[in-house]
């Protein structure tokens, strides 16, 4: 979350589409290290043409995506500018590539949408250069790209709001002369454009059939050169010598005459390498500002033999780190006709370790061999770009100085050989030292020296009885003239401090004019691959004058005091042993080392009766401990068993829970419907009660009447009784026409008593 990059995208969404008005503007265009599209519309016969919001939508689209905007967009008006882009119809897209065919949207096979023509830009461009920008936390971004092979990190200071960026300009220059392996002649003019240089008439950038290639040259055409540094192993000074070993023919019975092969085969610069290795021993001496030069024939033929011309130079001008003028004069001495042969315009196909312009001015070998390099070597670079203003703790990782004036910072990062190379950080960044940088790690043996990070701090600095080695102070150690004892240990290493005391007690017994005693921090420091172990701690002893042969202590012995001096007397220089500094031993001194190792037996025997009886207490307690496990494993077999039971019992238990939760139901069910009829016989019982009412009250009625009745027939007289009965009362009477019978006293008297029993 930076302003100006915020600010920068904020821009490229309110004008996502570059206006190209001039020839000069599509150069600017097609020369940017980011991948191009164009497309063309006229405007002339509508203010908005067919396709035109659909690219401007893909452009957006492609913000979206792609927030860095990797992917560039312009549009082009004049059908003149372009045919140049092999553009005719308008509403047509094109996609520019500098080494592959560029292409033009296949509008015939692929819908014209905006998502289509992004994923068809995104799919078919060309990365020329490929920024990084790491997100801060844990991700695998490095890791994929260090995968695909070597790779150059440049760190550069990034203004994403600047309008031009020369620096950007200078490197894109370098990737496309690095892959221009076939000299296109577009690259020429978009190189010619970055250089401001006035190119001829522009023609035009259609993708054209490949022509074929020209035919091999000559062998007559340049010589089979190659540069050789020679490491200075008896002295620790920065000065090496540097030779040009060249393969020379003579034809039979002539003068000797140079003939040159344009592709050296690797089997004819191999054995010129042996031939020259075998005899490097005649230049290691040579320590002069001048070029001496020395033939020498080959083992195979007669006729063929090697021209070999060398210098001492200082170390630092192997990256072309100090200018010409303070590297070197131009020697006085002047090379024969044989290594005059040697001076040929022409680049050679082996690429050399140094500009020999600039290292034998003698030899005008011209820069353009520098072009196409990456097809001419095994070690190809992939190039990526790094905000230094952002991601320079990445820079300071790799070797850059923390407090750098000018953050601009060149490594190359090998995987695969486990290394990885830094650009002097007092060269200034520009065109000619990446150059030079890349030239110097792609050549077969790269006089290029592996960085190695180490720390500064020193231990023991009062006493100094150890020697504390660092990444830098390592040589200076190893190779004084004197025996070496080195010992390899780490910080995370529990065992590594134990050895302290042994090593301080080795320190005092031998002799400090003869013999160092040191120690390095393989957690701190990196150290050269021949000298790397596999294992902490480890012992390494370096004999005087014979650094050579080197011997690492037995893996199998223990460090101990007598170990070590054993070690040490073995394999060290007899005239420089310290013993030899000391009379032979006496009787009495034999006598007095017998009893103090006869004390030192009985000792040992003392301790290990102890370990012994530790071991016995060990293995009663070992017993008892398998006695306590076995029991507790009966414990846990039973518990496992009840609980099984206990799961089996609570699922019966769980399955009579729900038969009786169903019996309750249906109990439920049955009490509910014998409520009901209880109920309906109640609302029955009611009824028959009130019934029984009227019924009593009717009963009662009739009994009053019946009665009075009897006792009037009682008073009266018969013929009055008998007139009375033939007429009609008006009173109420039972709805038979004939009188109750005289049984009707006693049936309502039952009657009643059954009320009576019945209420």
């Amino acid at each position: 979350m930076s302003a100006v990059y915020i600010e920068k995208f904020v821009r490229r969404v309110m004008k996502p589409l570059l206006y190209i008005p001039s020839q000069s503007e599509l150069l600017d265009f097609l020369s940017n290290y980011e991948p191009g599209v164009l497309g063309y519309f006229e405007f002339s016969g509508s203010p908005q043409p067919p396709g035109y919001l659909t690219f401007f939508t893909s452009a957006l689209h492609s913000l979206k995506k792609d927030y860095l905007g990797t992917v560039r967009f312009g549009v082009i008006t004049n059908k003149h500018l372009a045919k140049l882009v092999s553009l005719v119809h308008s509403g047509s897209v094109y996609l520019h590539r500098h080494f592959n065919t560029s292409l033009v949207f296949p509008r015939e096979v692929i819908s014209y949408t905006a998502e289509n023509i992004y994923k068809w830009a995104l799919e078919n461009r060309e990365t020329l250069l490929r920024w990084l920008r790491p997100h801060g936390g844990k991700s695998l971004l490095l890791n994929n790209e260090l995968k695909k092979g070597p790779a150059l990190f440049v760190f550069i200071p990034f203004n994403p709001l600047a309008e031009s960026h020369p620096l950007i300009d200078e490197i894109t220059e370098v990737a496309l002369e690095y892959n221009n392996c076939h000299g296109d002649q577009v690259v020429e003019r978009l190189l010619q454009h970055l250089r401001r240089v006035d190119a001829p008439v522009f023609k035009s950038l259609a993708p054209e059939p490949p022509a074929q290639l020209p035919d091999p040259p000559l062998i007559t055409e340049s010589p089979c050169c190659n540069t050789v540094v020679l490491p200075q192993w008896h002295s620790i000074s920065r000065t090496h010598n540097v030779c040009e070993l060249c393969v020379n023919q003579t034809a039979g019975g002539l003068r000797p005459r140079s003939v040159s092969m344009p592709q050296c085969s690797f089997f004819e610069m191999a054995a010129a390498l042996d031939s020259f290795y075998l005899k490097e021993q005649t230049f290691y001496h040579v320590a002069s500002d001048s070029i001496e030069c020395r033939n020498f024939l080959s083992f195979y033929s007669p006729f063929s033999y090697y021209t070999a011309c060398c210098r001492t130079i200082n170390r630092g001008v192997t990256g072309f780190i100090d200018s010409e003028q303070d590297v070197f004069e131009t020697p006085t001495i002047a090379f024969s006709s044989l290594e005059k042969k040697c001076e040929v315009d022409t680049p050679s196909s082996v690429p050399h370790i140094e500009e020999n312009r600039y290292l034998f001015p003698e030899l005008d070998v011209d820069s353009t061999s520098f072009i196409g390099l990456s097809c001419r070597t095994n070690k190809t670079l992939n190039i990526y770009l790094l905000d230094s203003n952002l991601f320079w703790l990445y820079a300071e990782r790799l070797g850059a100085p923390s407090a750098a004036r000018v953050k601009g910072f060149a490594a190359i990062v090998d995987v695969k050989e486990e290394s990885h190379y830094v650009l002097d950080p007092k060269q200034a960044l520009m065109k000619f030292t990446l150059e030079s940088f890349i030239q110097n790690f792609s050549v077969l043996y790269s006089p290029l020296k592996r960085h190695l990070i180490g720390s500064d701090s020193a231990q023991f600095p009062s006493q100094r009885l150890i020697t504390e080695v660092t990444t830098d102070t390592f040589w200076e150690v190893v190779l004084q003239k004197q025996d070496v004892l080195l010992l390899y240990y780490a910080q995370w290493c529990g065992f590594c401090p134990a050895l302290n005391h042994v090593f301080i007690q080795l320190a005092r017994l031998l002799p400090v004019d003869t013999f160092t005693v040191a120690r390095i921090d393989v957690s701190q420091n990196d150290l050269p691959w021949e000298f790397m172990v596999d294992r902490l701690p480890t012992v390494l002893f370096f004999p005087c004058n014979r650094k050579d042969l080197s011997v690492k202590y037995p893996e199998d012995l223990p460090i101990t005091l007598p170990n070590l001096l054993r070690f040490i007397l073995h394999h060290s220089d007899p005239a420089s042993a310290p013993q030899n500094s000391v009379n032979p031993p006496t009787k009495e001194c034999l006598q007095r080392e017998a009893v103090l190792q006869q004390g030192h037996i009985s000792h040992l025997e003392r301790e290990i009766q102890k370990l012994r009886a530790e071991i016995s207490a060990l293995q009663q307690a070992q017993g008892q401990v398998e006695a306590r496990l076995s029991s507790t494993r009966r414990d846990e077999q039973q518990l496992r068993r009840r609980q099984h039971t206990l799961e089996r019992q609570h699922s019966l238990l769980q399955r009579h829970s729900e038969q009786l939760q169903a019996l309750h139901e249906q109990k439920s069910r049955q009490l509910e419907e014998v409520a009901r009829q209880l109920q309906e016989l109640a609302d029955a019982s009611e009824n028959l009660l009130t019934e029984n009412t009227w019924l009593k009250i009717l009963v009662a009625t009739m009994e009053q009447k019946l009665e009075g009745r009897d006792g009037a027939e009682g008073r009266a007289p018969p013929d009055e009784a008998r007139s009375d009965y033939r007429k009609p009362s008006g009173a109420p009477r039972l709805p038979a026409s004939t009188p109750p019978p005289s049984n009707v006293s006693s049936t309502l008297a039952s009657e009643r008593s059954t009320e009576n029993r019945t209420d």
